[in-house]
């Protein structure tokens, strides 16, 4: 009698998991279809209204007020973030709290920013009627043009009608994932008219791993007597005496510019019996991988992984002033 064969245990697990995978891509696909129908929508009315958005943003003297409540309201703060991290000047303003005072934070000068999906939003009221009454820019996120906030708005920038990922079409998904992406489609047009750079992003990005990649070699680089340096037509007993205690060491030409560098894989490649004896001009790598002081660290970290080195030498106008390790990176979060 044939006998069935036993299953693995990841085929079991995967059976036994298949109606969430199931409900998971059911999931992703609404979603997916929501983004999709916001690109359209970006096409036609849409589009029109962004760019109108856009430019009342660029011009205001102020900042960006973000504002909504409920599950508008999360994803409010996350647009605020995202602006303010990106040159545009945003903060957000909880809608139940702004009724208790927190109205006092928002100038003329600024522009208002609300996300109500239905556009009915109880608590947004004292703030449309402050907008009005104060003649504060007013831009409206919601799918429903008609809405209380959207015939109060300056600009409407009106959602297509999408069905939510849940089954019940009731939880705020698919519709706080298009309120999100029209987000950060705001916050990059507004970074790109405005030439932010990466430079720029550092500034106000000064931790974690982002703020790591956008320091510069100078910062983490050692120099001075830290930098492993001998002079050209020198002995290898010298130059293994500097690498001894700095890793590696550079080769300087008379006139103090960079002839090459000796790391362990040169003193491998040249092991003999009188390598001591031996000129460093006979071992050392010429014309080799070498970071600018003004350099991304980023940048560095990369020519480390493509040579497969541990260790750059740091040139400005082709003369060594310092060095950098890997380990360097590591200590300052980037790696």
């Amino acid at each position: 009698m044939a006998t069935r064969a036993k299953s693995s245990p990841d085929a079991t697990v995967q059976e036994a998991a298949s109606p969430h995978i199931a409900s998971a891509l059911r999931t992703l696909d609404t979603e997916r279809e929501g983004v999709a129908a916001l690109a359209a929508a970006m096409c036609d009315a849409l589009g029109v209204a962004f760019v109108t958005a856009v430019e009342t943003i660029r011009n205001a003297r102020g900042r960006v007020i973000v504002t909504g409540m409920g599950k508008s309201g999360h994803v409010g703060r996350k647009i605020a973030a995202t602006l303010a991290s990106t040159g545009t000047p945003a903060f957000f303003v909880h809608a139940a709290d702004a009724s208790h005072g927190d109205l006092g934070m928002i100038t003329s000068d600024d522009v208002m920013l609300a996300l109500s999906w239905s556009g009915e939003t109880e608590e947004l009221k004292d703030l449309i009627n402050y907008s009005r009454r104060f003649r504060i820019a007013l831009i409206a996120v919601t799918a429903i043009a008609d809405s209380t906030l959207g015939k109060s708005a300056d600009v409407v920038l009106a959602m297509p009608a999408t069905r939510e990922a849940c089954p019940h079409n009731l939880a705020p998904t698919t519709s706080s994932l298009m309120q999100l992406a029209l987000g950060d489609a705001l916050a990059i047009a507004l970074l790109e008219s405005r030439g932010f750079s990466a430079m720029d992003f550092g500034v106000f990005h000064p931790r974690g791993q982002l703020g790591a990649a956008l320091k510069f070699v100078r910062n983490v680089m050692h120099s001075g007597n830290a930098v492993p340096l001998i002079k050209r037509g020198a002995p290898m007993s010298e130059a293994i005496v500097e690498m001894s205690a700095k890793g590696c060491v550079a080769v300087a030409e008379p006139g103090g510019k960079l002839a090459g560098v000796i790391t362990d894989g040169d003193l491998r490649r040249h092991m003999r019996g009188d390598l001591l004896q031996a000129r460093v001009d006979d071992v050392m790598t010429m014309a080799p991988k070498v970071v600018r002081p003004d350099q991304l660290v980023s940048e560095a970290l990369q020519i480390l992984n493509s040579s497969k080195i541990t260790a750059l030498i740091v040139v400005e106008h082709s003369k060594p002033v310092g060095i950098v390790h890997f380990h360097d990176l590591l200590r300052a979060g980037l790696a």
